[in-house]
Formats: structure tokens, C-alpha cells, sequence
């Protein structure tokens, strides 16, 4: 290839080729449809994604491939979202509005292509799975910077839908505008939060003592924001492509650690995987005795089994001061160690989904 237009010609052949091997893959998703119907088996399997995508990779640096890890991860989320969508179109259910980061996880794990119903609220979410309104729902659980998400884990406490998913997700935040120039902008819309995390930016590009106005969310921030070229926005990504305005800085934000992991929601149970996590809820028999949790997290030691997070939560009966745990560990529920774990907590364990663990 000696020139540009050589380069081009040889392009569109692979593309067609690309094409082609795409339309053979999704007539075996199809009949693997088909065959689903038939039995009633989950059309999102995270443990068999993320066996492909494991392969993928490592076949991709055993011939010495461009692609690396996340742009494999990134090409085949999309092909798994399209395939599914054939397979059985399937509604998502999400904290809304259109535009927050809570969107922007919904559609990182099921694709632009999806169902997806918009909720003012994690309790609506949780209620429309449960009714069947909605195959998937979509929340976050805990941010790395503020903590756990109370109502989420209060939710999962009595609801009959179970984790079937995690995604940690870092929260990027843009700079969008119609202005053309900075100088023409006189007021910024965000979510509160917003002007405190992106302070370092808003001091150095002369925006400190410029109108800043908060608003219930980052989309709503570019929505207003897409109205009025003298204004702009700290929002999401996705709320800036959504409603048509153009980013001019990405990533303002003054911590770029900042991490939130999402759940999804769902009402099957998925298989064993080499690399699980498992979420239950504990509320011991003998809560007020000294030394109660303390027993209880060693029969977990004793098994060898690796706790990631434990957290209580107030109990809210009638008996005053209670509380029960919120405890995730390494595993899956029908691993026989843990099998061992929980049969000797007979009546204390509500187990609340064994899922793919995410990499954060």
C-alpha cells in the first residue's frame, strides 16, 4: 500500500469482511435465542462475556495484536449488547434522568442499541424488575470517594431481585458549551457537588467568580446549558452527546481516582465462574451478645474465604438500637466451602446474588 486511497480500498475490504463474520456470528445468536426461549435460560451471562473477552485478549497478545485489553472489552460490550437485542430485546431500567452516570453504566454494559427506561428514583428501579416492567435494573451501590449508597443496600435488604452484575465506573466529569470562545460564557450550570469537585479547574480557566448554578443533576445541567450559548455545563459525557453539546474539556474533575460501582439487578441466578463475588445480608440471632460478629466472620476465615467489604446498616425494627450486615466475599454462593459457612447460619443469611466480580 503506497498510497492514501490504497490504504482506504484495503480498509473497506476488511470492513466487509468485519460484516460479513458479524452477520454469521448473529445467526448463531439467533438460534441460540431460539433455544433460550425454549428452556428459559438468561440471556446476559456475564461469566460467559467475560470468558470471551479473556480470550480474546490473550489470543490478541499471542500473535502480538494493536489491540490491547480495554479496546478488546470495549468492541465486544458492543457486539454482546447488539447480540442480545436480537436474542430477546430486553428493557433496562436506570436511575435517571437521560445523561448521568448512571445512564452512562447502563449503557457501558448493554449498548446504545437497548430498551432503556429512565426512573426519578433507586426504589422505582428496584420495583420495576421486580414487576417484570423491566428485565435489568441499573444503581450504584458505593463511590470510592463517598461512601455506600444507603438506600441501594436498604433495598437489596427486602427485595426479591438479585445482583446478577457489578461495573466500577470512574466518574469523569466534561466541560461543555455552545460558546465559541470562554470568554463568552457568563454562568455554569451543575449538579452541587459539581463546582466543588472541578475547583481547581474552574480557578485556573478564570471561572471561580463566574454565576454558577446548581441544579438537580448533570443532565439537567446540559440541558439548560444546550439552551444558552452564553452558558455551559459540568456534566457527563453522555449528557453532553445526548442533548447536543459540544464538549470543550474532558476529564475537570480535581480527583481522577474517583471510582463509583454500579449493580445490576435482575431475577436469575448466574453460573459458577472461576472468578466470582458473592453479596449477602446477615442479621445474627444473638446481634446484642459480645462476640457474636466476631464468631461469624471466622467461620468465613476457617474456610478460607476472602471478605471485600462488610457494613452495617440500622435495622429499623421496632426493637430500637439494631443492625444488620451488608458483607461481600470472594465466591460463589454454591461453592461447597461457603455451602459449609452458611449451614451453620441456618435463618441469618440472605444471600442477594453471586455475579462475575468487576475490576475496579
Amino acid at each position: 500500500m503506497k498510497t492514501l486511497d490504497d490504504c482506504r480500498v484495503a480498509i473497506d475490504a476488511v470492513d466487509n469482511e468485519i460484516l460479513e463474520l458479524l452477520n454469521k456470528r448473529m445467526k448463531v445468536v439467533q438460534r441460540v435465542g431460539e433455544i433460550k426461549s425454549d428452556t428459559g435460560g438468561a440471556i446476559y451471562r456475564p461469566e460467559r462475556e467475560k470468558a470471551i473477552i479473556e480470550r480474546l485478549s490473550k489470543q490478541s497478545k499471542s500473535v502480538h495484536g494493536l489491540l490491547q485489553d480495554k479496546a478488546i472489552e470495549a468492541i465486544f460490550l458492543e457486539v454482546f449488547a447488539v447480540s442480545r437485542n436480537l436474542e430477546l430485546p430486553e428493557k433496562i431500567a436506570y436511575l435517571g434522568p437521560e445523561g448521568t452516570f448512571t445512564h452512562q453504566a447502563a449503557e457501558n454494559r448493554f449498548g446504545a442499541m437497548s430498551d432503556y427506561i429512565s426512573l426519578s428514583s433507586i426504589h422505582s428501579v428496584f420495583k420495576t424488575v421486580e414487576s417484570g416492567r423491566a428485565k435489568f435494573g441499573v444503581v450504584p451501590i458505593e463511590n470510592s470517594k463517598d461512601g455506600v449508597v444507603g438506600e441501594t443496600l436498604d433495598l437489596l435488604s427486602k427485595s426479591s431481585v438479585k445482583i446478577v452484575a457489578e461495573l466500577y465506573m470512574p466518574i469523569h466529569a466534561s466541560f461543555a458549551t455552545k460558546a465559541k470562545r470562554l470568554e463568552d460564557i457568563t454562568k455554569i450550570y451543575s449538579k452541587d457537588k459539581g463546582f466543588g469537585q472541578c475547583r481547581e479547574f474552574l480557578q485556573e480557566h478564570g471561572f471561580i467568580n463566574i454565576e454558577q448554578i446548581p441544579v438537580d443533576s448533570t443532565a439537567k445541567a446540559a440541558i439548560l446549558a444546550a439552551e444558552d450559548p452564553s452558558a455551559a455545563a459540568i456534566c457527563s459525557h453522555i449528557a453532553a452527546k445526548l442533548y447536543g453539546l459540544p464538549t470543550m474539556f474532558e476529564n475537570i474533575e480535581d480527583d481522577h481516582d474517583s471510582l463509583t460501582r454500579f449493580i445490576i439487578l435482575s431475577d436469575f441466578k448466574n453460573e459458577q465462574s472461576e472468578d466470582d463475588k458473592t453479596s449477602i445480608l446477615v442479621k445474627l440471632h444473638d446481634a446484642r451478645e459480645a462476640g457474636s460478629l466476631v464468631h461469624f466472620l471466622q467461620d468465613f476465615d476457617e474456610e478460607n474465604i476472602n471478605l471485600s467489604k462488610i457494613e452495617s446498616r440500622p435495622s429499623k425494627d421496632k426493637s430500637g438500637f439494631g443492625y444488620w450486615f451488608y458483607i461481600d466475599f470472594y465466591g460463589h454462593i454454591d461453592d461447597m466451602a461457603i455451602q459449609r459457612v452458611l449451614a451453620k447460619h441456618e435463618g441469618e443469611v440472605t444471600w442477594l446474588g453471586s455475579y462475575v466480580k468487576g475490576k475496579d
